[in-house]
């Protein structure tokens, strides 16, 4: 090799470090602040008029806004299966049009056959923990220390379960009072129950608290914490700290709670000097439960909420930070599916080749904001697939309000979401042509599509 191909070489790898933000082979640090039920519409710099969330703003204004990200499921069981795989749910099994989550009752949980964000990043040493909700299996075996986590501290599934007194569940929203006695839900710290029922009128704050001891455990490897809180899924608890602050009421509260500890995260990364080495991402599950009313979040000018595929239900606001991403607003299609495949593309970790990943590698948006890979998007309800979106068109093939009988849409609906993101005008009968290309698009997809084994089982 001659000394002129040499310096070529050497400025081609520089530049691909550069781009990436990273250098010397450093791997990065990664947070995922999963949030349960926040709707698109529910912070500051998505335009709420009444939440406070000054961390959340700054943050979107230190890092890269992303105004099109989408959660793979609308409920909380596949969407967090989707977050930790990279994978549609529906190939692993944990989607079901018959049980929508998993329950206390339930016989399963995800797969070992599965490989999590967690399990791929030991590959390089990682050290790993979830701090909160985790909702993939409460039996021993689906545990998180079994998925790859060193530690685990939180709550095995919704905060709404294990309910032990005799309201209605439906006026869950008119409830006055934070008493935290209504359910019987279990905080866990590894494989221990530490708690029964837990105070959820601290839980916010002591996973703020545990976080933040972690990242000083860790501060000297390299880690990955995924935060994962349980709020604002109903019921709702804010401290007494919060209490009563906000203008958006008990809603409002958590939310705001939430955004505090969004801030002192974000200030000990900084203290420790580890922030140019750390990504974090905050994001939700899925849209707004919207049939608490006040106690529910909003979808802003999105279409309905959690439990459907409008976009309401499946648009989530969502923040990256850290790092040298490049700062901005970002308007390209991206999904949590793809938080998997990224990461591990940053920490030079290879895919299964084994398996369909459906992730893709947004390295480049991040750090050179170059467009999105990401020109699809598939829509499942369940195990169905109920519509497609290719580039800046969306095609319904069925809907349905929450809990209410889907409706089958023959010819199939089709909205230009560039131009009308809240899905109020059908263009099917003008852009047939196109139809007939997300139509092959889903052909495609079905063909190659393995369904694994449905583990949303109950216990009868």
């Amino acid at each position: 090799m001659t000394f002129k191909n040499l310096i070529i070489l050497l400025f081609s790898l520089f530049n691909l470090c550069s781009i990436f933000g990273f250098q010397n082979n450093i791997k990065p640090n990664y947070i995922i602040i999963f949030v349960d039920d926040m709707g698109y519409g529910d912070i500051g710099v998505f335009g709420n008029p009444t939440i406070s969330t000054p961390n959340l703003d700054k943050m979107a204004y230190e890092g890269q806004k992303w105004t099109q990200f989408y959660s793979a499921a609308s409920v909380c069981t596949p969407s967090r299966a989707a977050l930790l795989t990279g994978r549609l749910p529906v190939r692993s099994g944990m989607a079901s049009s018959k049980n929508p989550v998993l329950f206390p009752n339930s016989l399963n949980g995800l797969p070992q056959s599965e490989f999590t964000l967690a399990e791929k990043l030991k590959e390089r040493d990682y050290k790993t923990a979830i701090v909160g909700k985790w909702h993939l299996g409460h039996k021993k075996k689906y545990l998180p220390l079994n998925h790859g986590f060193d530690y685990y501290y939180g709550i095995p599934y919704s905060n709404d379960m294990d309910k032990i007194n005799k309201n209605n569940y439906w006026s869950e929203y008119e409830r006055k009072t934070l008493n935290s006695n209504s359910y019987n839900v279990p905080l866990m710290e590894n494989y221990e129950i530490i708690e029964r029922p837990v105070d959820q009128t601290t839980i916010t704050s002591r996973y703020v608290d545990k976080t933040i001891k972690l990242i000083n455990n860790y501060k000297d490897d390299s880690f990955f914490i995924y935060l994962s809180h349980n709020l604002p899924h109903i019921p709702l608890y804010a401290s007494k700290e919060f209490s009563g602050n906000s203008k958006r009421g008990l809603y409002g509260d958590v939310i705001e709670e939430i955004d505090h500890g969004v801030g002192l995260i974000l200030k000990e990364l900084k203290n420790l000097k580890i922030d140019k080495k750390t990504i974090v991402v905050f994001t939700s599950d899925n849209g707004p439960w919207l049939v608490y009313k006040s106690h529910s979040g909003s979808a802003g000018l999105l279409r309905n909420g959690k439990g459907t595929t409008w976009e309401g239900g499946v648009r989530v606001p969502t923040i990256f930070w850290g790092s040298n991403i490049k700062p901005g607003v970002i308007n390209d299609i991206g999904s949590t599916l793809d938080i998997y495949t990224t990461f591990l593309s940053l920490s030079n970790i290879k895919l299964q080749n084994d398996m369909i990943i459906d992730g893709l590698d947004l390295s480049k948006t991040l750090f050179h904001k170059k467009k999105s890979p990401r020109e699809q998007m598939f829509f499942y309800k369940g195990d169905e697939l109920f519509a497609v979106r290719l580039n800046n068109l969306k095609l319904h093939f069925r809907t349905t309000d929450w809990f209410k009988k889907p409706v089958s849409h023959n010819p199939p609906l089709l909205f230009d979401l560039d131009k009308d993101p809240s899905e109020k005008y059908d263009i099917y009968q003008k852009n047939k042509d196109k139809i007939k290309e997300i139509l092959k698009l889903v052909e495609k997809h079905n063909k190659k599509m393995i369904r694994g084994e449905n583990q949303l089982i109950n216990r009868l």
